[in-house]
């Protein structure tokens, strides 16, 4: 009986091949990697401008690019579950470091202090 249970139990996993299934309405690769580095900006504003809402923020980013709120966090997750949110993340990184240079350098000094930093977390 154990064998039978094993026998299924492994069939069951070669059939899932995918952690999570792909949303409907996917936001593109690119629209997402825009959007987070409008939101990765939008939270260093909270510096200068401490009374910033971050809240209005975001519904103003994901309104300019015609994005419902569930269909962000549903890609999000998506995209973290396949691996593909690393490359997303780095190419918001370039997005940042073209529309300003200094990030640049503020970057690598910081990924020089942390050799081992993870992507979602620069």
């Amino acid at each position: 009986m154990r064998k039978i249970a094993f026998v299924l139990f492994s069939f069951l996993m070669m059939a899932c091949t995918e952690l999570i299934n792909k949303p409907k309405n996917l936001v593109p690769k690119e629209t997402m990697s825009e959007v987070l580095a409008e939101f990765a900006m939008n939270e260093q504003l909270t510096v200068v401008e401490q009374s910033l809402n971050l809240d209005n923020a975001t519904r103003y980013t994901l309104r300019q690019k015609k994005i419902n709120g569930n269909d962000f966090v549903e890609s999000y997750k998506y995209y973290t579950a396949s691996g593909e949110i690393e490359q997303i993340l780095n190419d918001a990184q370039e997005i940042i470091i073209n529309k300003d240079p200094a990030a640049k350098i503020y970057i690598e000094k910081k990924l020089k202090e942390n050799k081992n930093v993870p992507a979602f977390a620069r």
